[in-house]
């Protein structure tokens, strides 16, 4: 990124404030329930009706409005506003995507709508009727049986491949608010996150799969750097890369790999419960290409990783695609139920920065860095990001504006240029010192596997 596209994402686009505000007046009304609403609820939920006014969802919004309004609530009205909640963040996040790709000049794939092929569940209704008593309860009246409640409905959607997605997100959903119960007690309730958990649990229930089916393509993928998400029981990696096929412009993608593990299982250890993607692995260690052959992939831009249909290739430098291959790479299309601003991550190469008082400076341009988002399973710290001449990252956004996470960095170590990247141990630590201490500290994941093994034998 060049100082000048810095500039051109200085200031949000109009509106953008305005929509976060209501959906933020929709959040807060969540919080205590719709069972009896208030004034300050009815004013949020007459202003989110405000707002889709003119688009398609007027009648329904503004219906369910009045309904909520006088304590006769349904699923059907509650999933109005779910749909307006959603339509005001795809909103803002198709603004400040359209920003980021005009001032980085690239292209994006369109969205193309397949037809909604999914029939009506009694499970997909029971997750609604459950998600019914919550924004009627709100967060203030969740209790353990509230969450209870639902275990059995996420224990059937869990065995039904076809709704696996919802499934997943009830499970999780209902597992963080069981941990919180009773939540009447919290200091501080998050309630734009367990608002946009909700509202996409709502919508989920109503839809299929938002796509067609995923394209089978060959050819050659560039790793750019990887992303790395762990919490307490799952890892998941999220590879960034530009891939080349023959007869079609580059173009850019992600694989993801997850596993779940126990809390105990941290830092470069993750890597081994990722061992059947060895090729995937490999690549990202060594810095390598990777062959694909009739990999899925999906119109997100997602590849369906199945390690056998990949090769571990030539060396590939990651610095060079990002600074040859990145810019001329076509963006993929957004799916309607994730235009929101929380999954933005565009990759972008920064060089010629400085950094000062922790935040990245170009030429005048300054942008705050995820310096407190640096996994652990890689070799990327503060202080080398601090401390680097370039940066491979995803550029995201949030209520305080665009930030870039890091992926690598190149930084002198002894006058010698060296990169650095957060997949750099994904076939065990390279550096000395980690692992000694890795060694010292046992292998975890061996204990554990070995005892689980000896369990199920009895």
């Amino acid at each position: 990124m060049r100082a000048v596209q810095l500039t051109a994402l200085a200031d949000a686009p109009a509106g953008v404030t305005d929509a976060l505000e209501i959906v933020g007046g929709f959040d807060t009304a969540l919080v205590n329930g719709f069972a009896r609403v208030s004034e300050p609820q009815s004013a949020a939920l007459t202003a989110l009706a405000g707002a889709v006014a003119g688009s398609p969802l007027t009648g329904a919004v503004s219906a369910a409005v009045s309904k909520v309004s006088t304590g006769a609530i349904g699923t059907d009205e509650l999933t109005a506003l779910a749909a307006a909640r959603a339509a005001l963040l795809g909103s803002v996040h198709d603004a400040l995507v359209e920003q980021t790709d005009k001032a980085l000049g690239r292209n994006r794939f369109e969205w193309e709508a397949a037809p909604n092929t999914a029939a009506p569940t009694p499970l997909a209704a029971g997750s609604r009727a459950w998600l019914g008593e919550l924004a009627i309860a709100g967060w203030r009246g969740v209790d353990h049986d509230l969450v209870a409640a639902a275990d059995r409905t996420v224990e059937a959607l869990l065995a039904d491949p076809a709704l696996r997605r919802l499934a997943i997100l009830l499970d999780g959903f209902t597992a963080e608010l069981g941990a919180c119960a009773p939540i009447a007690t919290m200091d501080r309730i998050p309630a734009r996150r367990w608002a946009d958990l909700w509202a996409r649990a709502l919508l989920l229930s109503w839809r299929g799969t938002e796509s067609a089916a995923p394209e089978s393509v060959s050819g050659r993928l560039l790793p750019l750097g990887v992303d790395v998400h762990e919490h307490g029981t799952a890892v998941q990696v999220q590879v960034h890369g530009v891939l080349e096929t023959a007869g079609a412009p580059a173009r850019q993608v992600r694989a993801s790999v997850a596993a779940a593990k126990v809390d105990t299982i941290v830092g470069p250890a993750v890597w081994q419960l990722l061992g059947a993607h060895r090729q995937l692995l490999t690549a990202l260690a060594e810095h390598r290409a990777l062959e694909l052959t009739d990999m899925p992939l999906t119109a997100t831009g997602d590849l369906l990783w199945e390690d056998d249909r990949a090769k571990a290739g030539e060396a590939a430098d990651p610095f060079v695609t990002a600074t040859v291959q990145l810019p001329q790479a076509q963006a993929p299309a957004v799916a309607p139920l994730d235009r929101d601003p929380v999954h933005i991550a565009v990759p972008v190469l920064l060089e010629g920065y400085r950094f000062r008082d922790g935040v990245l400076e170009l030429e005048g341009q300054r942008i705050r860095v995820e310096l407190d988002a640096l996994p652990s399973a890689g070799p990327l710290t503060a202080a080398g990001v601090t401390g680097s001449s370039t940066l491979i990252g995803l550029l995201r956004w949030d209520a305080s504006g665009w930030s870039v996470r890091p992926l690598a960095v190149q930084r002198k170590v002894k006058t010698v240029l060296t990169a650095f990247h957060n997949g750099d141990w994904a076939l065990g630590p390279t550096d000395p010192k980690v692992a000694k201490a890795q060694a010292k500290s046992g292998d975890a994941v061996a204990v554990l596997r070995e005892r689980a093994g000896r369990l199920l034998r009895k």
